[in-house]
């Protein structure tokens, strides 16, 4: 059975929109070498539509990214969209109810399927209980405001399973689901 990992950058106040442009200046190559190790160790992405879009707007020409692009560009996707439209870049969509469909790629065999940002997406598998794993990359950074990954309307208990310093200040924090309070 597959597993489910959700990977998020988020500030201190719990900000996840658009991270590039409030990402720069905190770099060190344990957060490069952590997003390295869990893209390889993952089989297919599973992204909502607007993240697709951007990713797709970018990976396919990207140049200089080495065998991280080359893994990015040659994973299959699988892409919660209601948008009608021709998929590209090895994408499916995911047909008919996402939840539905989410649970009948977990029952397959293979690797990790891996969930980048993803907003509205993530928060529906989490809602459903479809997430195996959540890892935030957490920011010392507070913007005010943005869109959050909690929306505060969802009560989801976690268990902290590890935490680790990637450098420049950026914690990530990995959880799973419990259901002990």
């Amino acid at each position: 059975m597959r597993k489910v990992v959700v990977t998020e950058f988020l500030t201190l106040d719990g900000v996840m929109e658009e991270p590039s442009s409030w990402q720069r200046g905190y770099s060190s190559p344990d957060i490069g070498r952590f997003k390295h190790d869990e893209l390889f160790e993952s089989d297919a992405l599973l992204l909502g539509r607007v993240t697709y879009e951007d990713f797709v707007g970018y990976w396919p020409t990207a140049t200089d990214t080495g065998a991280f692009g080359e893994r990015m560009n040659s994973l299959p996707k699988f892409v919660a969209t209601t948008t009608p439209r021709t998929l590209e870049w090895n994408a499916t969509a995911l047909e008919g109810d996402v939840v539905t469909a989410v649970r009948t790629l977990k029952r397959q065999e293979g690797g990790n399927l891996l969930t980048y940002g993803s907003g509205s997406f993530a928060r529906t598998l989490l809602r459903h209980g479809l997430v195996d794993e959540l890892r935030l990359m957490v920011y010392p950074l507070v913007l005010g405001s943005g869109k959050r990954l909690f929306s505060g309307e969802d009560r989801l208990p976690l268990k902290l399973t590890s935490s680790r310093n990637l450098g420049a200040d950026v914690m990530l924090l990995i959880y799973s689901p419990t259901t002990e309070l």
